[in-house]
């Protein structure tokens, strides 16, 4: 059983709240717009991180960071990517993998948009953050919080950090 806190869109921004839930969980998970590397920095100092880089990084981040992040997580395939859409609207440059070998869990960045949703098609759990910073139009700083469990992804929960 793995405790998962999953954040994106940080953009430069890390703090007390933040590293509150990172301490509370087995692995973070970030997908994208990291911005500065001093936020993976903190996080990897407390716990292991699982990251991709976004559209914001810079060469240093694309260097640290890969662009797609598939792995298996207890008994769970996880594909993390920063620009992936989301069912029915995937990202062109994603859609043919994702229909060819789809996983069980989808996870992106991007939008701001805290949004999950089945993929019936696909049979997949979709999952975005939100954006943990404090930068673009979102009002409310999100972050997703849930437990992986042998081959099940359960007990999810939305953080809300704060206004930004």
């Amino acid at each position: 059983m793995k405790k998962i806190l999953l954040l994106s869109d940080t953009h430069s921004h890390i703090d007390d709240v933040i590293l509150k839930y990172v301490a509370q969980a087995d692995e973070v998970w970030h997908a994208g717009d990291i911005g500065d590397l001093n936020v993976t920095d903190t996080i990897k100092k407390l716990k292991p991180l699982r990251c991709v880089y976004g559209n914001i990084d810079d060469a240093k981040a694309r260097l640290e960071f890969p662009l797609h992040n598939r792995f298996m997580c207890e008994n769970v395939s996880v594909w993390i990517t920063h620009i992936g859409g989301y069912p029915g609207k995937y990202n062109p440059s994603i859609r043919e993998e994702m229909t060819l070998n789809p996983p069980k869990l989808f996870i992106c960045g991007h939008s701001h948009i805290l949004k999950v949703m089945f993929d019936k098609k696909n049979n997949l759990l979709h999952m975005n953050p939100g954006a943990a910073g404090k930068s673009g139009f979102h009002q409310m700083r999100t972050m997703l919080r849930f437990v992986i469990d042998d081959d099940k992804i359960k007990d999810l929960e939305i953080v809300e950090i704060g206004k930004k």
